[in-house]
């Protein structure tokens, strides 16, 4: 049996259709295969008006203790060069490149700081 949320990963789709199209909270290994081989009407025309440029859901992963999880991208998130659980400190990350400047972003997934090093200009 795989969540819902697992089957929306799966299927490559928000959260909100799945439940929206009775998407079950549980689903066997086979319902869920039927749903790939077998796309409903919505599922295939959802597909069908991807654009590619922002993907549907994406995998986090702390750069400091590997702890991962999925989570659907923001649109006010930049291009990260690190993430990092909340409990760590930055300091952690791998060390800034000379003439680098790194900002951080909280409130990624349920538990990451989003962080963008950024080379400085004329340095």
């Amino acid at each position: 049996m795989i969540t819902r949320r697992e089957a929306a990963q799966v299927l490559d789709i928000p959260l909100e259709m799945a439940s929206r199209h009775g998407i079950p909270a549980r689903l066997s290994d086979a319902e869920l295969a039927e749903l790939l081989d077998s796309p409903p009407a919505w599922l295939r025309q959802s597909k069908a008006n991807r654009t590619g440029k922002r993907p549907v859901w994406v995998q986090l992963t702390c750069a400091v203790c590997g702890y991962s999880e999925a989570a659907r991208p923001k649109k006010w998130w930049p291009e990260f060069s690190w993430v990092c659980c909340e409990r760590h400190s930055p300091f952690e990350l791998p060390e800034l490149a000379p003439n680098y400047v790194r900002s951080e972003y909280e409130g990624v997934g349920t538990r990451f700081v989003g962080v963008v090093d950024v080379a400085v200009p004329g340095a």
